[in-house]
């Protein structure tokens, strides 16, 4: 049976290692505060934080305001239908080939992964004149900016072997790498090596660690012990104060 779902997920793996943010900083940046009072009592405000569950993605990432605009801020959207793709077969730095729209027929490298809604991004391919800064007495600046391509139809991986389009296939080597095959000449395409580009570094191997880093070391040393004391008991017992005070009789119960 194939399932079915839309647009109300979390984002795609792929579409965020290039921004190499935490998951938890993702999630908590997709979530909603509300202020709300609680029943029969106006002067307290308490505060709700709510996850989105109906978030809507698009070439904005989560992290910008764009997005911010379009889920808290626009009410009327066009909700599609999403089929997720079990095995996803498109990453930076792979040479497609695009079927549609005025391009159809030429070549280009994946520029930009949204996994959410099957889209990739070709570098200089598939673009719209947007007009930037248009006043009175001001024609503005025309930019043509890349437009999201659906890879389950409107792109196909070009083959390596002789640079035409192809369909693939995962498969598995006699040493048990699971590697991506062409239908068409039966040679393996093998994945970039940009598809581990972030914006810090080019690859993970040749990164140099920076004076703003935080090293292994650093990350590992133990700094804080739990203790069951109060801020105040922690204080006395560092600068070794004696409590030599006597409480008096209470007798509230």
């Amino acid at each position: 049976m194939r399932l079915i779902t839309t647009l109300f997920g979390k984002m795609g793996e792929w579409s965020k290692k290039y921004a190499n943010l935490p998951d938890r900083y993702i999630d908590r940046i997709s979530e909603r505060v509300l202020w709300r009072p609680p029943p029969g009592k106006p002067q307290y405000l308490n505060r709700k934080i709510v996850a989105n569950r109906k978030l809507y993605y698009s070439i904005h990432r989560p992290w910008t305001t764009h997005f911010q605009f379009q889920n808290w801020i626009l009410k009327h959207r066009q909700w599609y239908p999403l089929e997720p793709i079990k095995d996803w077969s498109f990453f930076r730095g792979d040479r497609v080939t695009v079927l549609v729209g005025p391009d159809k027929g030429k070549q280009g490298i994946v520029h930009d992964i949204i996994q959410e809604r099957n889209w990739i991004i070709v570098q200089g391919l598939n673009t719209k004149a947007v007009i930037f800064d248009k006043r009175k007495n001001f024609p503005g600046i025309c930019r043509r900016i890349e437009q999201p391509l659906l890879v389950n139809v409107q792109v196909k991986l070009v083959d390596p072997s002789d640079l035409n389009a192809t369909s693939i296939e995962w498969r598995y080597t006699e040493q048990g790498e699971r590697v991506r095959v062409s239908l068409r000449t039966g040679r393996i395409i093998p994945i970039p090596v940009t598809s581990k580009e972030t914006v810090d570094y080019k690859s993970p191997d040749i990164y140099v660690e920076q004076a703003k880093d935080t090293t292994a070391d650093d990350v590992k040393e133990l700094t804080f012990e739990a203790k069951l004391k109060t801020f105040e008991m922690d204080i006395m017992d560092k600068m070794d104060i004696k409590e030599d005070r006597i409480p008096k009789e209470s007798y509230w119960y």
